[in-house]
């Protein structure tokens, strides 16, 4: 589903042009955020554990880890709804997703004003 309504004065037209090239741009970033948890495994532990300041290490690369694993999940479910064709469609409101906003978080679930919401009650 390509997006393709006006609200207001908010564009929220995603050209086929766009669709692909946030498709690539989440291929891209499936692919660093994969590497980047390689290199991070791939860390020797029992070495680095032997160092001063290996518990704080070891903690700041399981942050990163975490991390980089939320965002491989939130880029791999973009994908899952490209392919389904239920992208760029608000999660809570069901309202288009600015395009402006996909261009720049193209893994976004909620339009702007949804996310404040989510955000605002935590």
């Amino acid at each position: 589903m390509v997006n393709h309504r006006i609200i207001g004065d908010r564009a929220t037209h995603l050209s086929p042009e766009d669709l692909a090239a946030l498709q690539e741009n989440l291929h891209e970033q499936r692919l660093f955020r994969r590497e980047q948890l390689r290199q991070i495994a791939a860390v020797p532990r029992e070495g680095a554990l032997r160092r001063r300041g290996s518990a704080a290490q070891a903690e700041v690369r399981a942050k990163l880890a975490a991390s980089a694993r939320m965002v491989l999940a939130d880029v791999e479910a973009a994908l899952q709804r490209i392919t389904e064709g239920r992208y760029g469609v608000c999660h809570l409101c069901r309202r288009p997703v600015d395009r402006e906003r996909l261009m720049i978080v193209p893994q976004a679930r909620y339009c702007a004003r949804c996310q404040h919401v989510r955000e605002a009650g935590r």
